[in-house]
């Protein structure tokens, strides 16, 4: 008879596996500087799909994830536009969505700044020219930053923002 035992106690088969990802960290601890300089400690994120195929939206999430972790840079992603200082939009512009879509830029406080994520956010995309779709998001609100790609990586999500905090510290 086997010892059930022997299956609940036995050695690991897994390594230590210790990971450190030197670009991310050196790009986010400048971020996290300007952040605190331009936006008081914190960058208020409300993501907004205006019409995408999720792509965009599965490498958002991963900024949330135990890899990038952006709440440490003091990034954070919020529920309601009225807590948000960026809309971050993903995804074509419907012709069902853009009323949705003003209204929810013109519920956050201001000053308020919008990014238009992954290809379909900045012109159309693969939907550009069909009947349901207006285009990019800059057909209806004033775009600060585009970030192309389809989808595009988190690090370039995250370049893009750093972008932003950089601009708006510019003009400060």
């Amino acid at each position: 008879m086997v010892n059930p035992l022997m299956y609940v106690f036995r050695p690991k088969v897994t390594e230590e596996f210790k990971f450190s990802d030197t670009e991310l960290d050196a790009l986010g601890s400048e971020m996290k500087a300007k952040i605190n300089k331009v936006f008081g400690h914190s960058l208020a994120i409300r993501e907004l799909d205006s019409g995408s195929d999720n792509s965009t939206e599965l490498e958002i999430s991963n900024l949330g994830a135990p890899h990038y972790d952006v709440e440490r840079f003091g990034i954070s992603f919020v529920a309601s536009p009225r807590h948000a200082d960026v809309l971050l939009v993903t995804g074509a512009v419907t012709l069902n969505m853009a009323k949705a879509v003003l209204k929810t830029y013109e519920a956050m406080p201001s000053p308020k700044f919008v990014i238009a994520v992954g290809d379909d956010a900045c012109n159309g995309g693969i939907y550009k020219g069909s009947y349901a779709v207006l285009g990019g998001v800059d057909k209806i609100l004033p775009v600060d930053i585009k970030i192309p790609g389809n989808p595009p990586s988190p690090k370039e999500i995250l370049r893009g923002i750093f972008a932003l905090v950089k601009n708006k510290e510019n003009e400060n």
